[in-house]
């Protein structure tokens, strides 16, 4: 019952589809804004003829590159957290594939929320440089602050405090991804590679002790205590699959086997 209760899920990321689907609406009303007013100036043109506000385009563009990226973090979402909480997607080897979804797990798709948290907040960041002009002194009331394209008033300290929070964001995410490759660096011992590619038997003498070629495949446990017969035992199925390989002839093979076995 605790294990099936992760299903419990399921209608919270049904319910971010919906999202998703609302998004997509707002998105098509901001574009048919912006092509309503491109269409109108051309349908009126002024004294001076045709005349765009380059600042205006610029943030209605702002506006759905915001909505874009929004969308964005809601699908990271949606089938990451799906994938990583609630029941794998059988989707290896297909062609539409997402690139981060086959090496998603809790740490990354955390990351990856921060860094479209960060972009999010960029956007909004870029957003109000455009829109505020000059502003008034440090301290002032915001009825005093100068009014921008849309009609909005911001201050200076507003506008320090968006960037701090700004700021924030990108400190966490730094953190969230140091954090994130010291697990992974933590979680892995360092792998042992023979020498110029050659394979352990091959590196060193087949007449070596049992400890040595013990050592290149484990190079973490007490080969003290290994019994001659293991290791030899070890030895001749190293020798079988190189034999399979085609890399120890048949005659080679034998030869060692029987050297091996006169050990015992």
């Amino acid at each position: 019952m605790i294990f099936f209760s992760r299903w419990l899920q399921a209608p919270l990321y049904l319910g971010l589809i919906l999202a998703q689907v609302i998004y997509v609406v707002v998105f098509m009303v901001e574009l048919f804004h912006l092509g309503s007013e491109v269409v109108h100036s051309f349908q009126h043109p002024g004294s001076h003829g045709i005349e765009i506000n380059e600042a205006d385009i610029m943030l209605a563009v702002l506006g759905l590159i915001d909505v874009v990226m929004i969308a964005n973090l809601l699908i990271m979402v949606i089938i990451g957290g799906y994938e990583t909480f609630v029941s794998r997607i059988r989707i290896d080897g297909h062609p539409d594939q997402p690139e981060w979804l086959s090496h998603v797990n809790a740490n990354v798709l955390k990351v990856k929320l921060a860094m479209a948290i960060v972009g999010i907040s960029s956007i909004h960041l870029l957003k109000t440089f455009i829109e505020v002009g000059d502003l008034a002194a440090r301290g002032s009331t915001p009825s005093s602050g100068e009014k921008s394209l849309t009609g909005e008033i911001y201050t200076w300290d507003g506008v320090l405090w968006q960037v701090i929070i700004h700021m924030v964001f990108i400190l966490s995410a730094i953190a969230l991804a140091w954090i994130d490759r010291m697990s992974q660096s933590g979680g892995h011992a360092p792998a042992v590679s023979p020498s110029a590619g050659i394979p352990p038997v091959i590196a060193g003498p087949l007449t070596a002790g049992p400890a040595q070629h013990l050592a290149l495949e484990a190079p973490h446990t007490a080969t003290a205590a290994i019994g001659t017969g293991t290791a030899t035992a070890g030895h001749l199925l190293q020798l079988g699959a190189l034999r399979d390989a085609g890399v120890v002839t048949d005659a080679e093979f034998e030869t060692k086997k029987s050297e091996l076995l006169a050990r015992l």
